[in-house]
């Protein structure tokens, strides 16, 4: 087998694993209407998944109030649980996991979502005891700011250059450089492929299939 280069590989959740990305985009849409701003755009509303979520609403309604975030959070979680049943892993995710367990990686989950919403999630499609770890946007700092992933190197005592960051938007690919890490972007989330060439991912991938075959020929 050839050897590893990256020892501990963090997925982000939403649009990298999860295809939860047109769902989220509206109910952010939805929320921001809810409580009397401007519904953003799609590609507004797109741009900020991967943030914290107080975050996410802040930058996805400038004319909403501070005093109404509350508000806007609640208004997001109805119509996000009200749509929760709906949304499914990207077709090939799981065995891509499974095998790149195989090669004795360890694998994590760097993400916006809150503790319980990913537990729930994690739940929800049975993957607990797949994942070494993870990090959330509500128990650590969110994106781009690099802690979430510091930590994880820390936890599972892997340098930056053995540490190999995937996801679907521009704050994970800066986190990633914040943090000293690799990256590897996916173009089937919420951010076009064009924006990540600053940041430099070692790869694209354009499918999970992709993902799956890159990573195992690479990482």
């Amino acid at each position: 087998m050839r050897p590893r280069r990256f020892d501990l590989i963090a997925f982000d959740w939403d649009g990298t694993l999860f295809d939860s990305t047109r769902i989220i985009t509206r109910c952010i849409q939805r929320a921001v209407v809810d409580v009397g701003g401007a519904q953003p755009t799609e590609k507004a509303a797109a741009y900020v998944i991967g943030m914290g979520l107080m975050q996410a609403l802040a930058h996805a309604a400038p004319d909403v109030p501070k005093e109404m975030y509350p508000q806007l959070g609640a208004r997001y979680q109805h119509h996000y649980l009200a749509h929760k049943d709906d949304l499914v892993l990207f077709d090939g995710a799981i065995s891509m996991l499974n095998e790149l367990k195989q090669r004795h990686h360890l694998l994590a989950v760097a993400t916006g979502k809150s503790r319980r919403g990913l537990n729930e999630a994690l739940h929800s499609v049975q993957l607990h005891g797949l994942f070494d770890g993870s990090r959330t946007a509500d128990e650590t700092q969110g994106k781009p700011h690099p802690l979430m992933l510091q930590e994880l190197m820390r936890e599972f005592d892997v340098p930056a250059g053995r540490m190999l960051m995937v996801g679907d938007t521009t704050h994970d690919l800066q986190m990633a450089v914040n943090a000293g890490c690799a990256a590897v972007g996916v173009s089937y989330g919420a951010h076009e492929p064009s924006e990540f060439e600053a940041l430099a991912p070692l790869h694209v991938a354009h499918s999970v299939a992709d993902l799956r075959n890159w990573l195992l020929e690479n990482a």
